[in-house]
């Protein structure tokens, strides 16, 4: 954790929150807490609801209801615009890279929301593999690149909530490694976050508490020092 940084603040607070797409109900009444400076996985088997989780955050699904509190502010009647204007910054599972845009124009292209984004320089010297890139085109880029990318797109907006949707799917273990490294970077600034992830063995090591969906419900919470003790019980929730 960074100084400076209020352990105790609530960046996010869920409480009671339904999803639905169309006349699918994903979501049956989520509640967590994520404090700023925390990184906090989530979860589960495909299909637990996890994704949506963050998509309702963001007010990316047909229906939600319930309470979202970002900073202190209720968000369930906002646009996902002004939902990133909170400072969240959500990286989904396809990453979205501009295929026809160079690495540095993808970059610059998202407006910076709020202050105390990283720069170019910054961006750069986190993710070296970037700057070597930087004038290739999105689709000339790997899988593992793409997934920077993605990520370090919304470093520079200013964005201190991070949602980080399976960013290691499919991806080389050194890649991976390089990826574990920059979340313990952006967690020793301060930043927060939300990690969707399939890869428990790569999201242990990294988080402060995980939450364990189950059927669109939060079956249970772990803490880092709970590891050891719950390891069989999460076993089964996940299938291992």
């Amino acid at each position: 954790m960074s100084e400076g940084v209020d352990r105790d603040y609530e960046q996010l607070r869920i409480s009671g929150l339904h999803a639905f797409y169309g006349e699918s109900h994903i979501l049956h009444g989520i509640n967590m807490v994520v404090r700023r400076g925390e990184l906090v996985t989530l979860l589960g088997r495909n299909g637990a609801g996890r994704s949506t989780t963050l998509k309702a955050i963001m007010n990316m699904v047909g229906r939600r209801t319930g309470s979202i509190m970002i900073n202190g502010n209720d968000t369930l009647a906002c646009a996902p615009h002004q939902i990133a204007r909170l400072g969240v910054g959500y990286c989904p599972e396809h990453r979205g890279v501009f295929s026809s845009l160079n690495v540095q124009e993808n970059l610059l292209l998202p407006p910076v929301v709020r202050s105390g984004g990283m720069s170019l320089e910054e961006i750069y010297s986190m993710f070296p593999n970037l700057y070597e890139r930087r004038f290739s085109q999105g689709t000339k880029l790997s899988g593992g690149e793409q997934q920077m990318l993605a990520m370090a797109r919304i470093l520079r907006t200013g964005a201190n909530l991070l949602l980080l949707d399976e960013i290691t799917e499919g991806l080389a273990p050194v890649i991976v490694q390089t990826l574990a490294d920059v979340l313990m970077k952006l967690k020793a600034k301060g930043l927060t976050i939300v990690l969707v992830e399939q890869n428990f063995h790569f999201a242990a090591p990294l988080a402060d508490r995980h939450y364990v969906m189950e059927h669109g419900l939060i079956a249970e919470e772990i803490s880092s020092d709970e590891l050891a003790a719950k390891q069989s019980l999460l076993n089964d929730y996940l299938g291992v």
